[in-house]
């Protein structure tokens, strides 16, 4: 459940995307509306009116196209009708400096850093670092979704799974992370190109090519995710789809294998659970941050 963009670390005109009054169920799709072609999401809440205000950043008129036809899905798949999408120009350069000045170095649990290209780089003993560039900085950590999948993730530390799958990958933090923790290779897939070139370039800057390997890929659907089962599997998208392929997670899963899930609100936790028991996964741990939880399943 990431942010994402292509080549464009520099945009000249950009534009502020405004959607207000969100009720808290509606979030993730509208997120997830915006990602298709914004480099950047940030989601806040109002306790007064308890809704929610999203803002995202995009190239000054870029994929008109593709986002009104996606915020439409997500009204109806929210059920609710789309709020009014509101449009502010903004400076470039100093969209920059403010993403720079608010991404700033995150240990993430007792394992992890997440540090940015722009601060120091001294030598840190003891913690897993994975590099980010402030301009690429969607799937950076700040996300309540990314934050737990990584404390789940240092909660198994003791385990040793040999194939390792991550989709949805967005940022590729999570296929580097496992990478970098457990010296094995990574299989890193999306169903978004941007998303597929950037996870290659942020595993060349952690110096993890040839470890994490980023495929375009929708879900299970691709030869590539279907070789034999998986003992780690990483799945940070949304709640309807992770309910939609809750038996195929459950299939190409190993014995005894485990899944973390999340990009899933605390009042959806229920309707993934449920699918996923169906499944034959048993709960293992909830991790909890902010609005967002992340569920560590396990295979009986």
């Amino acid at each position: 459940m990431n942010q994402g963009l292509t080549n464009r670390r520099h945009p000249q005109l950009l534009e502020t995307l405004t959607l207000d009054g969100l009720p808290e169920h509606a979030v993730p799709a509208f997120e997830a509306a915006l990602q298709t072609v914004c480099l950047t999401v940030g989601y806040f809440k109002d306790d007064p009116t308890d809704t929610w205000r999203l803002e995202a950043v995009r190239e000054l008129g870029v994929g008109d196209e593709e986002l009104l036809p996606a915020l439409t899905l997500a009204a109806a798949i929210s059920g609710i009708e789309a709020p009014e999408l509101q449009r502010e120009p903004v400076e470039a350069e100093g969209w920059l400096a403010r993403t720079v000045e608010a991404f700033p170095e995150q240990e993430i649990g007792g394992r992890f850093v997440i540090r940015p290209t722009h601060v120091p780089d001294p030598v840190t003993r003891g913690k897993i670092v994975l590099k980010l560039d402030a301009g690429l900085a969607f799937g950076s950590g700040e996300h309540g979704s990314t934050r737990g999948c990584l404390i789940g993730f240092e909660g198994m530390a003791h385990r040793r799974p040999r194939r390792i799958l991550d989709i949805g990958t967005g940022s590729g933090i999570l296929a580097m992370a496992a990478a970098k923790q457990l010296k094995r290779p990574v299989l890193a897939t999306d169903i978004e190109p941007w998303s597929v070139r950037i996870t290659a370039e942020n595993a060349r800057m952690n110096g993890l090519l040839h470890m994490v390997r980023a495929k375009l890929a929708d879900g299970w659907r691709h030869p590539a995710v279907h070789g034999g089962r998986y003992d780690l599997v990483f799945a940070n998208i949304l709640a309807r789809p992770l309910c939609s392929m809750a038996k195929d997670l459950a299939d190409h899963l190993a014995p005894r294998g485990t899944a973390i899930l999340a990009g899933l609100l605390g009042t959806q936790v229920r309707m993934v659970l449920a699918a996923h028991r169906r499944a034959g996964l048993v709960l293992e741990r909830r991790i909890d941050q902010g609005a967002w939880s992340a569920l560590v399943l396990r295979k009986r």
